[in-house]
């Protein structure tokens, strides 16, 4: 292939990326933003995701169309069940302190994937895209669940920039993020709204967990990868910016999908490392961040 269709290809991969990124980013941008806390385990709420994904699909492997639907209906509600749980009987009686909170989640981390380890096994496994066809280009066929991809996420981003900035509980949660005490005050049961955004964010996580899988194989270690580029992503954006977040997600996917098809992904990460340094170097509170005050 010659360049034209080698950019094209770096692009489409790039956005797929892109998408998926974002919507996996936005999860941790919410904990942090509204609870002030910084979730190591993220990643482990995407690995949740895919691998509850396979465990739904595999049973009804006969019409996995229906299959990936219950999952992508039930694994982000069993994940943030979870998530729940981790606030309610973790985060909670450590006060969200920010320093204990990093160790905690850390634990967590490794409880999750140990769990999965013991439960599931150490083999990645594949799930069934729900939708098997090609896009036709005059040089090369794409899959065209990579665009449904594309589509879900889209759908996802709205609906949580919706709920964020036009809903009832998004007013709440930005009035908590603003000033937790004063919220109280005015009987806000801060406590629940911190274990509703603890559980949406690792909801989000998990969606695009069960997104991606079809793409690749559920494993116990592949939360490792969405956790970094997803700190990335927030350190870039701004670590109280929803749209830093979105608009960065969307930098970093698309320059990791064209690197990576011209270059090779390992390039595309150290890359990326490098402009976060960059970042907390001249501009500790990201691109789309506010200063401290």
């Amino acid at each position: 292939m010659s360049l034209g269709p080698h950019l094209l290809l770096a692009l489409l991969e790039g956005t797929v990326a892109a998408f998926v990124l974002a919507v996996t980013a936005l999860g941790l941008s919410l904990v942090f933003g509204v609870m002030r806390i910084v979730n190591v385990a993220h990643g482990e709420f995407f690995m949740l995701g895919a691998v509850l994904a396979w465990w739904i699909t595999s049973l009804v492997p006969e019409a996995p169309f229906w299959g990936f639907l219950l999952a992508l209906a039930m694994a982000p509600l069993g994940v943030g069940a979870i998530a729940v749980l981790a606030d309610r009987f973790v985060l909670r009686r450590l006060n969200y302190q920010p320093e204990a909170t990093i160790v905690a989640t850390i634990g967590l981390l490794y409880i999750l994937q140990q769990a999965v380890l013991s439960i599931y096994g150490p083999e990645a496994r594949p799930v069934v895209a729900p939708i098997n066809f090609r896009i036709v280009f005059p040089w090369f066929g794409y899959s065209g669940y990579k665009l449904v991809v594309v589509g879900a996420a889209t759908l996802l981003l709205i609906a949580a920039w919706y709920g964020v900035t036009r809903t009832k509980f998004g007013l709440i949660m930005r009035a908590t993020q603003f000033d937790g005490e004063t919220a109280q005050a005015f009987g806000i049961p801060v406590a629940r709204v911190y274990a509703a955004v603890f559980a949406l964010g690792a909801m989000l996580a998990a969606a695009a967990g069960v997104l991606v899988v079809p793409l690749q194989q559920a494993h116990y270690l592949m939360g490792l990868d969405p956790l970094l580029l997803s700190f990335i992503v927030v350190i870039i954006g701004g670590l109280d910016s929803l749209k830093g977040t979105i608009l960065a997600a969307f930098i970093v996917g698309l320059s990791d999908g064209i690197i990576s098809v011209f270059f090779s992904p390992t390039l595309a990460k150290i890359i990326a490392t490098l402009a976060v340094s960059l970042v907390l170097v001249f501009r500790p509170q990201g691109l789309f961040g506010s200063k401290a005050r």
